[in-house]
């Protein structure tokens, strides 16, 4: 696939470790020519990434004065492994996901969207995540409309009209990459879209949720850990009645604040353990916590002191541990689209056998929604505007050439469209285990097929 590399990223941000930028200011005026742009290399990165700045419109899909408002959408071009236009070369495109992007853009550049770094509409993420009003232009089919406007434009500037371009995401990223290809087949030729929950939703629910595999992922790697995690709940629970019994469990856990209540604490444990199973690697973190949880103290009577030791093994040894952190522009814009369109009912259920069951409520989620933001969120929406309710219907008339990858450990496989962590085979660097690494291989392998058939045509 020597040839395949004009490697683009569609992104509103370059940042490190997923900090925040400075964000460009953007005023509310008459758009310039889409083909005025301004050209920044960013000198912290390889010297053939060029990075670039397009005039976005605000709103795609209304003609009010407003729509026509314009912010600078950030984006790259890594064209140093590209054959060139003459030869019909295909143009990669990553579309991001939920989250800023990290500095090592060397082996693949990434695509981004509105909202998600420096690509702030309004000025600001302050004047952008302000309230429901300006947040309203966050939503995936603004995202893929952005996507189509770039994608345009770079063939254009590269006079590439006849390279078919192949778009490539993981996670939200992933289901974005399926969409965009169902959307705009006239501008993706086809789509890898890598541990995508596309069937997660109100209408397309999956036999079993996502804590079913967390679950299961625990039980298999270490069926002590598994049983101490799962026992620790009732723990908790019977600790925390007791005179003092929550400041008893905040000395015992280190929580820098004395604990309001039990919740706190559990989904401080459930975050650690469902981030072990999700973002499974090579170092496995599941095993590795295990072990500790295992190996933690000296007594087997000291539960929630094994269930201690795990928690310093995944957040280090700290003199405490906070249950919150200061929310990021990425978790506030994020929020917003799970209260918005992106609404996964994961909740625990009775098959989840490690956690204590307490199924996902869309009364509740609506009613915390509402209150928030004073809009609630349509959860029907994805499924009526993608049109997923019938994938295999969808797919063999409008969805061809995609190809969905999934990880059977990883949770949200069971919204992906196949039956080994999260977005795992499309991770930059090396350090994948042996059967991703392969996975990964074959689905590059069917990837360069199309690719090599879907040129023939253009």
């Amino acid at each position: 696939m020597s040839s395949i590399f004009l490697l683009m990223l569609i992104s509103s941000t370059i940042s490190i470790a997923r900090s925040e930028v400075t964000p460009l200011r953007v005023f509310a005026k008459i758009p310039r020519n889409a083909s005025e742009e301004r050209q920044q290399v960013d000198d912290s990165t390889d010297s053939d990434l060029k990075i670039f700045y397009y005039d976005q419109n605000l709103d795609h899909f209304t003609f009010t004065p407003k729509s026509y408002m314009t912010f600078q959408q950030r984006y790259a071009i890594q064209s140093k492994h590209w054959a060139g236009a003459n030869d019909n070369a295909p143009i990669l495109a990553y579309l991001g996901e939920e989250s800023s992007l990290e500095t090592d853009l060397s082996v693949m550049t990434t695509v981004l969207h509105r909202y998600y770094g420096t690509s702030m509409p309004f000025g600001s993420g302050k004047e952008a995540l302000k309230n429901a009003s300006t947040l309203g232009y966050l939503n995936s089919a603004q995202a893929l409309a952005d996507y189509a406007a770039i994608l345009l434009h770079v063939k254009e500037k590269y006079s590439a009209d006849h390279s078919p371009i192949i778009v490539i995401g993981g996670s939200y990223g992933g289901m974005l990459a399926a969409w965009f290809r169902l959307k705009y087949p006239h501008i993706a030729l086809g789509a890898l879209a890598s541990s995508a929950p596309l069937l997660y939703f109100q209408d397309t629910l999956p036999k079993h949720g996502y804590y079913y595999i967390v679950t299961k992922v625990f039980k298999e790697t270490n069926e002590s850990c598994y049983n101490t995690i799962r026992k620790s709940w009732e723990e908790i629970d019977r600790v925390a009645v007791k005179p003092n019994g929550l400041l008893i469990l905040s000395k015992k856990f280190r929580i820098c604040n004395t604990l309001n209540n039990t919740f706190e604490l559990k989904n401080f444990l459930d975050t650690i353990y469902a981030s072990a199973a999700q973002y499974n690697s090579n170092q496995y973190p599941v095993a590795s916590l295990c072990e500790a949880i295992n190996n933690g103290v000296n007594s087997e009577n000291d539960l929630l002191g094994q269930i201690f030791a795990g928690v310093v093994y995944d957040r280090g040894n700290r003199s405490c541990y906070p249950l919150s952190v200061q929310p990021t522009e990425d978790s506030i814009a994020w929020k917003w689209q799970t209260c918005s369109e992106i609404v996964l009912p994961i909740g625990h259920d009775e098959q989840d056998t490690m956690f204590q069951t307490e199924p996902f409520r869309m009364d509740i989620k609506i009613d915390r929604c509402k209150l928030q933001y004073g809009v609630p969120p349509r959860p029907h929406w994805v499924t009526a505007y993608y049109g997923i309710q019938d994938v295999k219907l969808i797919l063999r008339r409008f969805g061809s050439n995609i190809i969905f990858s999934n990880g059977l450990l990883d949770p949200y496989s069971v919204g992906g469209l196949s039956l080994s962590g999260h977005c795992l085979e499309e991770r930059r660097r090396p350090r994948v285990a042996a059967s991703s690494e392969e996975k990964r291989n074959r689905d590059y392998s069917v990837l360069d097929h199309k690719l090599q058939k879907g040129s023939q045509r253009f």
